[in-house]
């Protein structure tokens, strides 16, 4: 047996190194007004305001963060002027501060050593680690190429760290939220519309008429703005359609809930066309004028029926035909929504194309109450040099998936395992703000790669278990402790927001900007980083588009009118879509020539053996990933996931809520702690369900080590997107144990 050179830590025997704020939870559709006015004025009172926008999610929304006169984080709070939060925050945006006062925060660098025979981190100063760090990717990129280092990374630190990559002449980066998350839809709306969905998505919920939700846990998933959208939606008397098989938050809220066999949602969509053209309800005089391909897609469905589907998607004809015509009824105001997390079953492209032709079929791209068109502003970039070219890419790296708009990270693990990718190899991976133990799948691979590396960086606010794989370890401060990049992201009309530190850095932790510069003066790239403070390059970049660094530092968002044309098609006009034919394409004459589908078809998918159930996860709406399981505000709300398990299934096995159990997947893997058991019938007999972001595996998260079960754990079967990359992974299954299995005699 060989010893593994790069053994896990877990960063728990080591002096690495508040005030709990309370958090006024947003209620499921909507919060209480009352509190939230009797805070807000308590606060402003006595408190000082600093301009914020949250990091606890991908959502971004501005804040206002409020600190007493010792210099504590009080409070967090939304900023009315804000589209993405209306001011209100969600449990996770209040909760916040939580970041800030986590005594077990990472405290100083970490360096891995050997100590007397055992692998350990010790305590080093920023110059020891930061040398060490560019002494290594030196070394690297004189014997393999800058390219053979890579960045994998998630949120706002991933900008500046792709910044120093680029700049030492890189481009090998990926991030999670393509491959693992959101990618499919991107390419599938793309090859239908020209364009991306983006974040946050143009859903007009709040003038929809009809929502139809497939997967899509708004209320679970906690997209704050669509969660208060959605509540107006259902005031005014809006239809609500959730297709899941479970009974989700969204789908209580719902006049129609399908629960569908698993895997079969291009069957279902498929039908819904098939009623559409067959009964004449779809817009017809949209699809005239703005749409190519509907001859072929007519005779593609025609032998869809309902009846067809009823076999294969458990969902009765009736019931299929009965929500197509409340859809059509509804359009061009209904919004068959794109979903987030769409990486399922490997045809996840496909399954975004069904849903981009079933919009395009009821008019809604570019009408009120379906898809708006969105616009942002496009921000000055800080003066610097040229990035040097690099002789590869992450497009070299994923090419075997033609439609990938983003590095695949798989792909980029896989290239860091000699002899996988020997003409495009990967030699250090620079990590940051991504958890990956519990964002990839295929831990076995994930292992392999990391014991294949040469060298690795993990720069985080905490010690998650990605950090027991680094080399070195570096502690991030958090978002109140920092500037960042501005916000500009896409809506309905122009806005920009502020990020401000309320505080300074705790223990000796840094920003990610700071950390980049550092390594870049290093390597010799200093001109690349030609400000002494990140607040320099936001001054400079708010001056270029007409404003000031001290007007958003008193009024945090700025919002512009558009300039891009109306928020809807104009009816009288010709309009063209960024596609090659300038139409909205439901035949892809594009997928055919790369030889896949031009339209997307049904393909049954492995089903659970006998003893064995689909292995479904979700968000909720006080957790982000695993990023927040420790914090101490919202542990308080969600401390562990539980085995939502179905009561038929529990007589069977013997089960009672409460028990703990452990699960077992179908290449054996087992769980490394135990789950309890919550007995519902909002799952069906032949899946089970956890929230995702548990069963962390290091003893310095005090509150969140050893809680639940990491989902992505089990996850050793995926099935890849052959179009774009996307890693499929509700394709595994489990059986439930009632006995610890990792119990030795």
């Amino acid at each position: 047996m060989t010893t593994s050179r790069r053994k896990f830590i877990k960063i728990s025997a080591l002096g690495l190194g508040g005030v709990a704020a309370t958090t006024t939870a947003l209620n499921l559709f909507g919060a209480s007004s009352y509190l939230d006015e009797l805070v807000r004025k308590n606060v402003a009172e006595t408190f000082k305001r600093t301009a914020t926008y949250c990091e606890v999610c991908f959502w971004k929304c501005a804040a206002w963060a409020y600190t007493n006169e010792k210099g504590e984080i009080k409070k967090i709070i939304g900023n009315d002027d804000d589209s993405h939060c209306y001011g209100r925050l969600c449990p996770r945006g209040t909760g916040g501060v939580g970041m800030y006062n986590d005594e077990d925060r990472l405290k100083t660098p970490l360096i891995r050593k050997t100590v007397n025979g055992e692998e350990t981190f010790v305590e080093a100063t920023w110059d020891e680690a930061l040398d060490l760090i560019a002494s290594k990717f030196k070394t690297i990129k004189e014997t393999h190429g800058a390219e053979s280092i890579a960045l994998l990374k998630h949120g706002s630190p991933g900008k500046h760290l792709e910044h120093l990559l680029n700049a030492i002449g890189s481009d090998t980066i990926g991030e999670p939220a393509y491959a693992q998350c959101r990618g499919p839809r991107e390419t599938g709306f793309k090859l239908t519309f020209g364009t991306w969905v983006g974040s946050p998505e143009p859903t007009d919920i709040r003038d929809t008429k009809c929502l139809v939700l497939i997967g899509s846990h708004i209320g679970e998933n906690m997209h704050n703005s669509q969660v208060q959208e959605m509540s107006d939606a259902i005031d005014n008397g809006a239809t609500i359609i959730t297709v899941d098989p479970r009974f989700s938050t969204a789908a209580s809220k719902s006049q129609h809930w399908l629960p569908i066999k698993p895997g079969t949602d291009i069957a279902l969509m498929l039908a819904w066309m098939n009623v559409l053209i067959e009964e004449n309800l779809y817009d017809k005089e949209y699809i005239e004028k703005y749409a190519i391909g509907f001859d072929e897609l007519k005779d593609h469905v025609s032998t869809f029926t309902p009846e067809w589907a009823y076999s294969i998607t458990t969902i009765k004809p009736e019931e299929i035909r009965r929500t197509a015509r409340a859809m059509a009824y509804a359009s061009p105001a209904t919004i068959i929504h794109p979903g987030r997390h769409v990486v399922w079953y490997g045809d996840d492209t496909q399954r975004a194309r069904a849903m981009a032709i079933l919009n395009a079929l009821l008019g809604s791209w570019g009408r009120r109450g379906g898809f708006y068109f969105k616009e942002s502003l496009k921000l000055p970039s800080f003066p610097h040099p040229e990035y040097p070219k690099p002789k590869w890419t992450w497009k070299e790296v994923s090419a075997k998936y033609p439609l990938a708009e983003m590095g695949v990270t798989n792909e980029i693990i896989r290239a860091s395992i000699p002899g996988e990718n020997s003409e495009y190899p990967v030699k250090a991976w620079l990590v940051a703000g991504t958890n990956l133990t519990k964002a990839i799948p295929n831990k076995k691979l994930l292992e392999q790669a990391i014991e294949s590396l040469d060298f690795m960086v993990v720069i985080d606010t905490m010690p998650m278990d990605v950090t027991g794989y680094a080399d070195v370890v570096l502690p991030e401060c958090t978002y109140l402790e920092r500037y960042d990049e501005i916000r500009s992201a896409t809506n309905r009309e122009p806005s920009i927001a502020i990020r401000i530190p309320a505080v300074a850095p705790k223990y000796d932790s840094k920003p990610a900007w700071w950390i980049a510069k550092q390594i870049g003066e290093r390597m010799g790239v200093g001109d690349q980083f030609a400000y002494d403070d990140y607040k320099e390059v936001l001054e400079y970049q708010l001056k270029e588009l007409g404003t000031s660094f001290e007007e958003l530092e008193q009024i945090g968002v700025k919002n512009y009118p558009r300039k891009s044309g109306p928020l809807y098609l104009n009816e009288n006009e010709l309009y063209s879509f960024t596609t090659s034919s300038g139409k909205i394409e439901l035949y892809s004459q594009e997928l055919k020539d790369l030889g896949f589908d031009p339209m997307p078809i049904f393909t049954k998918h492995p089903e659970p053996e006998q003893g064995y159930y689909r292995l479904n996860y979700g968000r909720a709406p006080m957790h982000t990933f695993s990023r927040t399981a420790n914090n101490p505000n919202l542990n308080d709300l969600m401390d562990e996931n539980n085995l939502w398990v179905n009561p038929k299934v529990a007589r069977i096995i013997g089960l009672k809520t409460g028990q703990e159990v452990w699960l077992k997947n179908q290449d054996e893997v087992l769980s490394s702690f135990p789950i309890k058991v919550r007995i519902t019938e909002r799952t069906g007999f032949d899946a089970v369900y956890m929230v995702h972001g548990f069963g962390h595996q290091n003893k310095k998260l005090s509150r969140a080590n050893g809680r639940g079960i990491n989902d992505t754990e089990l996850i050793s079967k995926v099935a890849i997107d052959p179009i774009m990359g996307g890693t499929g992974m509700r394709g595994n299954f489990v059986t439930i144990l009632t006995e610890n299995p990792h119990k030795t005699i």
